[in-house]
């Protein structure tokens, strides 16, 4: 077989991954989605979660232009024999298969968690299939497109340019870039709105509100379910997206070395070229029949049938690589590189290399779940710590957190040093192909976990029967586990995928050895080393940010919608919502229905909104409220007391205002026998009500906390 046949096999493999996951796909939407109150919580779901992609993909779409007209003009400019212009092509190709990859999974998964629901009404086993389904989607999605866009750049440019093989793999490395730098903002992006909307929605409801988690008057929960999808399906992707396409790329650059050891053979002399794009395409496969096996019984353990689809598929692929190996490399070949020196290869070297990744792919998750699995004593032992406290409850989970640190770190050092043993760089290369050759029954079982998540909180927003919300809280559980795995195992990959690269480079640009005695070399160390740290700082500051303002957002929405708190604000809070975003300044006091009816529509609306809209309300004595001059004033003395510039004695849980308050005359009468001049105070600290007869002014209060506060409150 020749050099030229072989990518269109691997093509192949890689469109059969896009048929099999659209016929997945097809199958989810062909199962019911339930009742109609669980249609509607997931269509807010989705649409969430499209609005995060469209407007992060807005912004992508021009970061991607800019930069790939930059990479045109460098090549241009910098005439480099190895390189050309048509990189910023692959840039692209790579950031569209990734935001690709990344929107098909996250669509599928947000139509697959009210049907997992609806299945749990029947079982756990029904339920148990939908939402593996979903997350298979996005696996074989993300390994489709990743071999399709590779295979279908070396395809064309050895076609059509006339290039040898280095430049083509020269080319081809901008689709890696492309790829990079989709899942960059979608990793980030993505997991900072997770987890705001997580902690948002816990600190509004469970602690500010004391009502239990997912309960549907909690408007963030429809968030915290939208970060499920946009942080562990598509950012998820996105990551090993990177690392998928990042491995093969690395490898095929440094088997480039070996063409002329290797130019007598059947392949051209690029059997090392082409082997890791054939393991590529023999993963896929090899995921789509594992995905068959992924069954549980109605009383039956979800992390077993899981566990059963991931080793399954790595035993097969182990077999089936040991195979490919020996028929596409010699038993035994000598090269030299400026990187590694003279090294005598064999084709049972590289095939340990492959054991290595693999092995080391399968224990960081053996690991990762050992250390958050419910059933065993790390996770049992911070929740006994839970019982004396939150201090001792942040103490214990985060020495588990960092103690579990060790052993993914011992094994990749073990596989790193095993796979240089027996093939050099390119042994660490392949062992990353070889880790990431299951990335799609890998990432089937991650995303898993937030479609399952979604479905319990749909259970629980829909009010459905405790027997339901325990089925999807068994599949949440495990979905927990198997998202902790995928982090690991993203972990773990990208540092072999990272190594790989950076040997790629040194080949690539002549560079023998590092000295970290040159200075330049070692002040570059400690810059890099600086980085993730600051960047973590970063990421952690908008998320508490964001969570912050969410969940001022929610004690908005109890203060202003006052059936929220008893569950019966439903719908119609939403069309009210949706019916006073219409109201715009310029035609603002003179909507359809007359004066009546603007009263009526006004009064939903928070205090701040009538005044920037410059409306008046009707006063009890039938007057409207001051205009020209006298609101300015009013306005300007409202902001002044937000911002604290105003002196006064605190009285009733509210500031008493200096005289020359507009209203003060109205405050001073807070026990008079006739109405004040306005129903509502306009500077939002509380209203007037009559108690016994008599007019007083009740100050408001921050419910948050049930006690009044002096000023105005952050609601």
């Amino acid at each position: 077989m020749s050099s030229t046949i072989l990518p269109y096999l691997v093509l192949i493999c890689g469109v059969a991954a896009l048929a099999y996951a659209l016929y997945r796909a097809a199958w989810v939407r062909r199962q019911e989605t339930g009742t109609e109150r669980m249609k509607e919580l997931s269509d807010s779901i989705a649409e969430g979660a499209q609005a995060f992609l469209g407007r992060e993909y807005r912004v992508l779409v021009i970061f991607v232009l800019v930069v790939a007209a930059v990479l045109a003009v460098i090549n241009v400019i910098s005439g480099q024999a190895n390189s050309s212009w048509l990189i910023a092509l692959s840039f692209i190709a790579g950031a569209f298969c990734s935001g690709l990859a990344g929107y098909i999974g996250m669509r599928v998964a947000t139509q697959a968690n009210v049907r997992t629901t609806h299945s749990a009404r029947t079982g756990l086993a029904p339920a148990m299939n939908v939402a593996f389904s979903g997350g298979l989607v996005m696996g074989l999605c993300v390994v489709g497109l990743g071999v399709i866009g590779l295979t279908g750049l070396f395809i064309l440019f050895n076609a059509f340019t006339g290039w040898d093989m280095v430049k083509i793999i020269s080319v081809i490395t901008g689709f890696s870039m492309g790829a990079s730098s989709i899942a960059l903002f979608a990793r980030v992006g993505g997991g900072i709105y997770t987890k705001a909307a997580d902690v948002g929605a816990d600190l509004a409801g469970k602690v500010v509100e004391d009502i239990p988690e997912d309960d549907p008057r909690n408007p963030a929960t429809i968030a915290d379910n939208v970060g499920d999808n946009v942080g562990d399906v598509a950012g998820m992707g996105a990551d090993l997206f990177e690392s998928y396409v990042g491995s093969i790329i690395g490898a095929m650059v440094l088997g480039t070395a070996f063409a002329p050891a290797l130019s007598g053979g059947p392949f051209d002399g690029f059997a090392a070229v082409l082997l890791p794009l054939v393991l590529a395409g023999t993963g896929i496969l090899v995921a789509i029949v594992a995905s068959l096996f992924v069954t549980v019984d109605e009383d039956g353990d979800p992390q077993h049938a899981l566990n059963i689809g991931e080793f399954g598929a790595a035993g097969l692929m182990l077999v089936l690589t040991y195979f490919i190996i020996t028929w596409m490399l010699p038993g035994e070949w000598s090269a030299e590189t400026a990187t590694v020196g003279s090294f005598n290869y064999t084709s049972l070297g590289v095939f340990f290399a492959v054991i290595f990744g693999l092995a080391a792919g399968l224990l960081i998750g053996l690991v990762t779940e050992y250390y958050t699995a419910t059933d065993n004593e790390p996770v049992a032992g911070i929740s006994r710590q839970s019982v004396t406290g939150t201090a001792t409850n942040i103490i214990s989970g985060l020495g588990v957190g960092m103690y579990s640190t060790g052993l993914p770190a011992v094994i990749l050092a073990l596989a790193i040093m095993g796979a240089f043993s027996q093939a050099g760089l390119y042994g660490i290369a392949i062992a990353a192909v070889g880790m990431l050759s299951v990335t799609g029954i890998q990432l089937a079982v991650d995303a898993y976990g937030p479609i399952s998540d979604n479905a319990g909180g749909i259970a629980e927003m829909a009010e459905l029967p405790a027997e339901v919300r325990e089925r999807t809280d068994t599949l949440d559980a495990v979905g927990n586990t198997t998202a902790a795995i995928g982090k690991g195992f993203a972990i773990g990959s990208a540092a072999l995928t990272a190594l790989a690269l950076f040997a790629a480079y040194m080949q690539q640009a002549g560079v023998e050895d590092i000295d970290v005695a040159e200075p330049n070399i070692l002040a570059g160390l400690l810059l890099g080393a600086m980085l993730p740290y600051v960047f973590s700082a970063m990421t952690m500051g908008a998320v508490g940010r964001a969570a912050g303002d969410m969940i001022v957002e929610v004690g908005r929405q109890f203060e202003e919608i006052g059936a929220a708190r008893d569950g019966a604000a439903g719908r119609d809070g939403g069309r009210r919502a949706r019916r006073h975003r219409l109201l715009q300044p310029g035609h603002a006091g003179r909507p359809a229905g007359g004066r009546d009816r603007q009263r009526r529509a006004l009064r939903h609306l928070p205090v701040q909104r009538r005044r920037r809209l410059g409306q008046r309300q009707k006063a009890h004595r039938g007057r409207d409220y001051p205009r020209g001059p006298d609101l300015r004033q009013r306005l300007r003395c409202a902001q002044s007391l937000r911002r604290g510039r105003h002196r006064g004695r605190p009285a009733e849980g509210h500031l008493r205002p200096q005289p020359q308050h507009p209203h003060q005359a109205d405050r001073r009468r807070l026990a008079g026998d006739r109405p004040p001049d306005c129903a509502l105070d306009p500077c939002g600290y509380g209203r007037w009500t009559v108690d016994d007869g008599r007019w007083a002014f009740e100050p408001r209060t921050f419910s948050a906390f049930r006690t009044p506060v002096a000023g105005p409150t952050p609601w």
